[in-house]
């Protein structure tokens, strides 16, 4: 029975340093880009999107559909970098378990 209160106590204590990393990931950026830097997009460790940044070269009504590529490109990378930083930070309160980051402890 000790044994089991330990590791509902260990359980709690992972639950609590998660649910602090998800708040953390919240106020971390990361930066998209796409273009050689011509389309940035900066989002937060959960992969909300913040600003779009455009080099004003890239604003030719002709070139439309390249600008729309470039800003889905750029998202996309925002995107991946997100999942990274947030696997990372999961990763460490975790030993590399590779939970779903809406896991929820204790079971």
């Amino acid at each position: 029975m000790k044994n089991f209160k330990n590791m509902l106590k260990q359980a709690q204590e992972m639950q609590q340093k998660m649910l602090e990393a998800q708040e953390k990931l919240k106020t971390l950026e990361v930066e998209g880009s796409a273009g050689g830097g011509m389309v940035k997009v900066t989002a937060d460790g959960k992969g909300h999107i913040h600003k779009i940044s455009l080099d004003p070269n890239l604003l030719n009504p002709e070139d439309h559909e390249m600008l729309e590529d470039l800003i889905v490109a750029a998202c996309n990378d925002a995107k991946r970098k997100s999942d990274a930083l947030a696997e990372e930070t999961m990763g460490a309160i975790t030993n590399g378990l590779h939970l779903p980051s809406d896991f929820k402890l204790p079971f």
